[in-house]
This record gives C-alpha cells, structure tokens and sequence, in this order.
C-alpha cells in the first residue's frame, strides 16, 4: 500500500490559524458509507445527522502547557523545551530541545523568574532533569500552548481556552483531540436531552501524532506510541450500548484507537501503537467524528480505513472546492 495514495493538494489558505469563536458554528460534512452520498451543515445540527440513542465516546485528556522558552545564559540566544513524557524518577523528562546543536550536555536553562530551571542530561536522547518534581505551577506561569506546527503564529492566552475540548480532564498531552473541539457544553446537554450519553476514555497524545509517514509502503511505518486508560464501569457502558444496538460513536480517531486497541488487546490500561490503515476491520465503534487531516498522516490513513478509499477522496475534494477549514481549528467531518 503505497504513501502516495494518501496524498493531496491543500491551498495554504484552508490551514485554520485561530479557532471559530463559537465552536460549534464549525461546518459539518456528512459522509454517508451505506449510500455513498457526502452532505453539508454545521456541527451544531449533529444530532439532525446521527441516530437516536447514540453513545459518545471522547477523549478526556487535557493539553499542558509544554512548551517552555528561554534564554541562554552567556549567548542570549533562545532555546525550547517541549517536554514529551515525563520520567520514573519524577525530577526528569523526555523532551524536543532547540537548537539542538548548539546546546550541550551539563547545560542549565532557567525558566519561570530562575524558579525552574532543567539541565540537560543528554542531548541525543532528549532528556533533562529539573530542580523539582512537581513543576505544574511553573507550566501554568510560564509554559506555552503547543501548537501544532502547520499554525504559523506564537500561542496566546486565547488558545488556552480553544485548544481543550470542553471534556478535558486529564493532563498529560500536548496536543488536543481535535474532534472534541467543536462540542460546547449547550450542545453536549442538548444531545443529552435528546437520549444520547457520553462516555470518557484517556488516550495522553504526544508529539507522535504529528509524525510523517516516510515509508513508501506504509505498512513498514513506525507507528508511536500512546498511553490509555478505560475505567472498567466506563467499559461496561460501551459494552452494554453494543449489546443494545446503541451505535458507538468515536469523537476523535484518538477515541477510536481507544476502542480498537481494547477490542483487540483485552486491556483497558496499557500502550498502544495501533496502525489503523485501509484493510482493517473495525470491532468497537459504528461511526467517527473526526476533523480533515495531513496529507500522508497516520490519521488520514484511518479515515480512509473507515469511510472507504473512494468516498473519503471524493470528501476532501468536496471540502477543498467549499473551502473547509483544514487540521487542528478547523470543520468537522461525521462518517456514518
């Protein structure tokens, strides 16, 4: 299966830079597996488009402010942190540096008024170690929203609020699941109202999820990997709307690799790389709300997977010719 099935042209102008004011005026396109059909509205009409009694599975995890910025001592010259995954011994992390050349090993960076500060134990690998454990204090003074890299501007205090769904809970990621990003809270008690349910799940999103496919084949891609947890009770919801024919629907592809991931692993706690591509087949959920996505991404390659090849191309023609808003502040696509 080659990379270059899951590639497309994207005017730069359709790479939302700021989220909509009001979430849930995003533009939903209605894609329509049984009948072939792609239909358009906006998202504040998703239960106009989804069937009664519907389960909604999401992703509760939160984004911290991870990304840290500094000057060097002596040189003057800025340098980043972005922590990645935080260490067993509670003082360390797994981190992106820049500039990664010119920084040394045993070299300080301080941060927060000099309050924080990280020394880099090794470059190669990525890892600093901090003067204290519990530095979440210091992220909320001083850290900064990490945006993904295809928006081209600094964070601000906006994004605090607009980069987090408003199911987020759990802190540990540094990148939103950006299908959740178009639920406000009127909308959610209004599909309540209406007899649907929502159901939590954590997946900690890193820096992976933005990870290019490089391979020609993709089948000899590298997934990452990703933490989950299911509570049990939490499980036992989604098993019993199973077994009532309630339709399972994924907020997110993060949801959806949730699911799958449990539905072939037996485990609700664990890791997970699993590689969703065109040729699987699907065991946990019914239908997926997801954004539009890279081109050639791991994400892209599930939508094709479960909206079918021909159907999800014909999709993001139809959304480059109405001029949809692409990846993480952008419209919203619900595969039924």
């Amino acid at each position: 299966m080659q990379l270059s099935q899951f590639s497309y042209d994207l005017p730069n102008e359709l790479i939302a830079q700021t989220p909509l004011k009001k979430r849930d005026e995003a533009l939903l396109m209605i894609v329509d597996r049984k009948n072939q059909t792609i239909k358009h509205d906006v998202f504040s009409s998703l239960d106009q488009h989804i069937p009664t009694n519907s389960t909604f599975v999401y992703n509760d995890t939160k984004v911290i402010p991870a990304r840290l910025l500094t000057e060097r001592e002596g040189s003057g010259g800025k340098a980043e942190i972005l922590l990645l995954k935080a260490l067993d011994d509670g003082y360390s992390y797994q981190v992106m540096l820049r500039p990664t050349k010119r920084l040394k090993n045993r070299e300080k960076l301080t941060f927060d008024n000099g309050k924080l500060v990280a020394e880099i134990i090794d470059k190669e690998k990525g890892v600093v170690r901090f003067n204290k454990k519990n530095i979440k204090s210091s992220l909320e003074r001083s850290g900064h929203i990490p945006l993904p890299p295809y928006i081209s501007r600094s964070d601000t205090a906006m994004d605090r609020t607009y980069y987090q769904t408003i199911f987020a809970k759990n802190e540990g990621s540094i990148a939103a699941p950006t299908a959740g990003l178009h639920f406000t809270k009127s909308l959610r008690n209004q599909l309540t109202k209406k007899g649907h349910s929502f159901v939590p799940v954590t997946l900690q999103i890193n820096y992976g999820t933005f990870k290019a496919v490089e391979t020609e084949d993709i089948r000899d891609h590298d997934m990452h990997t990703e933490e989950f947890i299911v509570t049990r009770s939490n499980y036992k919801i989604i098993e019993t709307s199973k077994q009532k024919k309630r339709p399972v629907i994924a907020v997110g592809t993060t949801s959806c690799r949730v699911l799958e991931t449990v539905a072939k692993c037996d485990t609700l706690h664990g890791i997970t790389n699993i590689f969703i591509y065109p040729g699987y087949t699907f065991k946990a959920i019914d239908i997926l709300i997801t954004n539009f996505h890279l081109p050639k991404s791991t994400l892209l390659m599930l939508v094709y997977a479960f909206g079918g090849d021909k159907l999800i191309k014909q999709a993001y023609q139809e959304a480059i010719k109405n001029k949809y808003r692409f990846f993480s502040y952008g419209d919203a696509m619900l595969i039924v």
